[in-house]
């Protein structure tokens, strides 16, 4: 199939071993209920596989609806995806999954949301320090945040657990270029969504994430002033 053809939001491709593996969230259920992701695989970024499901859940898995964003990262031999989840009466937040392979089946790994229990929060990605200590960067999320928040936490070796109290990186309106949305408890609200760590050939570390500008939904660019998260 074409990429044109897939529905999803909020893709994520991993490269391993020549091929593309492509996730998402699915768009038929992205704002419902919802019960599992799907990848797609590819040679060529042009034509994919029909979707292959990697994880369901079988009514054991404790949330229920906004399956969203999730990403797939090698470390220390295995696959672990991390992905937004959400249940009624519960925050959202995101947690860990783990597989042999690229294409699953993934199964719960950390226990609940690696995220604030009391925190609503999105969009966890990973990221290993020079050192090789793991973290998660995430989104404290405007809902509740009202200024959109993003965080870096140390997780354990094993990513089953936090490590380490969360940092705060950077709120949405310290963005010079960003715009306010709509307004939680009449305050203006700022959008964080999506961020994802980057270093450069140079040593520089970067993050992409996503909020709202004059242009519209906007890919922001932000750079550690030390070369590292923390």
């Amino acid at each position: 199939m074409k990429l044109s053809d897939i529905n999803i939001r909020d893709p994520f491709v991993l490269l391993h071993e020549d091929k593309y593996y492509l996730y998402g969230t699915r768009g038929a259920t992205c704002w419902g209920e919802a019960d599992g992701f799907d990848v797609y695989v590819s040679d060529d970024l042009e034509t994919w596989s029909e979707p292959h499901e990697i994880f369901h859940n079988d009514g054991s898995f404790w949330a229920t609806m906004n399956y969203w964003a999730p990403e797939v990262h090698q470390w220390n031999g295995a696959f672990y995806m991390f992905a937004s989840f959400k249940a009624e009466g519960v925050c959202r937040g995101t947690c860990i999954l783990k597989a042999d392979n690229p294409m699953g089946p993934f199964v719960p790994h950390s226990d609940g949301p690696v995220t604030p229990g009391d925190w609503e929060c999105l969009d966890g990605t990973f990221y290993a320090d020079k050192e090789g200590k793991p973290f998660i960067v995430f989104c404290h999320e405007w809902v509740q945040a009202i200024d959109g928040e993003i965080w870096a936490m140390q997780l354990t070796d094993d990513l089953t657990a936090p490590a380490a109290p969360p940092r705060l990186l950077f709120t949405a309106s310290e963005a010079e270029w960003i715009v306010p949305g709509r307004p939680v408890m009449g305050k203006p609200s700022f959008v964080t969504d999506g961020p994802f760590m980057w270093r450069t050939a140079d040593g520089e570390l970067l993050m992409l994430w996503a909020a709202f500008s004059q242009e519209g939904y906007t890919q922001g660019l932000a750079k550690s002033t030390n070369g590292e998260i923390t």
